[in-house]
């Protein structure tokens, strides 16, 4: 399964983050399958932001879950995140990654996003 983030490089403050992660040699309905973004900030540790189940289901950091929404299309095999009313604090490298159970099996390469004006 390989998985690859794309996405603005440079987003202003206030506006809104819009990533996706194809996905290939796997299925995003695949059964028992999760679907996660983290990211890593500057001289930070990884932080998991959201998941989307095969079924399509979604859970959110709670520090994060009112500016977020992680979306599916399957007839891309895709999966998307948007991070509303982004701050300078959500400069990081996004990764999406394929969770079974609680352990991310396949990585993307991670994208490195900048908030700034």
């Amino acid at each position: 399964v390989m998985l690859q983030e794309s996405g603005p490089g440079l987003v202003k403050p206030s506006q809104s983050l819009s990533l996706t992660c194809s996905v290939s040699g796997g299925s995003v309905t695949t059964h028992r399958v999760c679907w996660d973004w983290i990211r890593q900030s500057p001289g930070k540790g990884l932080e998991w932001m959201g998941a989307i189940t095969y079924s399509g289901s979604t859970y959110y950091s709670p520090s994060l879950r009112s500016r977020t929404s992680i979306s599916r299309d399957t007839s891309k095999n895709q999966f998307s995140l948007q991070l509303m009313s982004v701050i300078l604090e959500d400069t990081a490298v996004y990764y999406c990654c394929q969770r079974s159970w609680s352990t991310c099996t396949y990585w993307g390469q991670g994208t490195q996003v900048t908030v700034s004006s």
